[in-house]
């Protein structure tokens, strides 16, 4: 694990929502007894207590931050400032930031997770200053409708300010990408059968508890997805960081990131095998195995 001054902790834990529920500003309704009250209480007790226990603990220190953002800076855009700012052929959306967050043009959507706009509220929360194209709020869709609208405005003053954003913004967005993996456990957990949940929790941890673990982790999430949303499946077969978990089933943590490597690439196949036909996605492919082996060389 990741080890150094300045630490970020986080740590995913799902019995921190339910108690929090608990503790509602809110008066009591008329009728609800404090026996009720706690009642109630012992019942959530007694659902955390069946409940996995998913608290994880990731610690990393500012630098390791960075280091990971770098690394996905290279892994999605080559590490050019060009290629903060995206649109891949084919593709019905812009692919923005470090991390290609993707962003849907008005009354536009498709089966993948809309994420740009959650990266420019959580800088936004951080401080920073957003350009004039950001400040229409923070759900505006895409401004640019196609490919070829995005490609013409590649040299725009609105298109040099975002990428400057982009460029400025690097280390929070890498936090960003933390921070979503903060919450993918419990979410994963929830989605998978219930005779899945220890085996995928062991893995996670297996993965957690290593520097390159950590890096596999963060990428995969950001580059695939948790695996829960049911939109984000061929032929009901999902291709997130669920399902490669799922496939996992081994117990050194030496040998963890090789395996989940291995695992990815299967999944990554698969998913090819199963996209429709129309999306070509082979063309990818050779990319995403490539780099999926990075993660045993950070």
């Amino acid at each position: 694990m990741f080890s150094a001054p300045g630490l970020i902790k986080l740590i995913a834990a799902e019995t921190r929502t339910l108690m929090d529920k608990c503790r509602s500003s809110r008066k009591q309704q008329p009728g609800v007894s404090e026996g009720h009250c706690v009642l109630v209480l012992l019942l959530i007790s007694w659902m955390i207590a069946l409940w996995p226990h998913i608290s994880v603990a990731i610690t990393l220190s500012h630098a390791d931050v960075q280091k990971i953002g770098k690394k996905i800076w290279q892994n999605e855009c080559n590490g050019t400032i060009s290629g903060l700012t995206s649109w891949n052929q084919g593709e019905e959306f812009a692919s923005l930031g470090i991390g290609h967050f993707i962003w849907y043009p008005k009354g536009r959507r498709g089966p993948f997770e809309e994420s740009f706009p959650k990266v420019v509220s959580f800088i936004s929360k951080r401080g920073a200053k957003l350009p004039t194209l950001l400040l229409r709020g923070v759900e505006q869709p895409c401004p640019w409708n196609s490919r070829a609208e995005f490609l013409r405005a590649q040299h725009t003053v609105e298109m040099n300010q975002l990428r400057q954003f982009l460029v400025d913004t690097i280390d929070l967005q890498a936090e960003f990408l933390i921070a979503r993996l903060e919450s993918a456990l419990p979410k994963m957990l929830a989605e998978a059968a219930p005779a899945d949940r220890a085996n995928v929790q062991q893995q996670f941890e297996r993965l957690a508890r290593t520097s390159h673990g950590c890096y596999a982790l963060v990428d995969y999430v950001n580059f695939k997805g948790e695996g829960v949303l049911h939109t984000e499946r061929y032929q009901g077969q999902g291709w997130g960081l669920l399902q490669v978990l799922e496939s996992m089933h081994g117990t050194s943590d030496a040998a963890a990131v090789d395996e989940f490597s291995t695992a990815a690439k299967a999944i990554l196949t698969r998913r090819v095998h199963n996209a429709p036909a129309e999306r070509h996605e082979s063309r990818w492919l050779t990319g995403w195995l490539r780099r999926v082996n990075s993660y045993s060389g950070i």
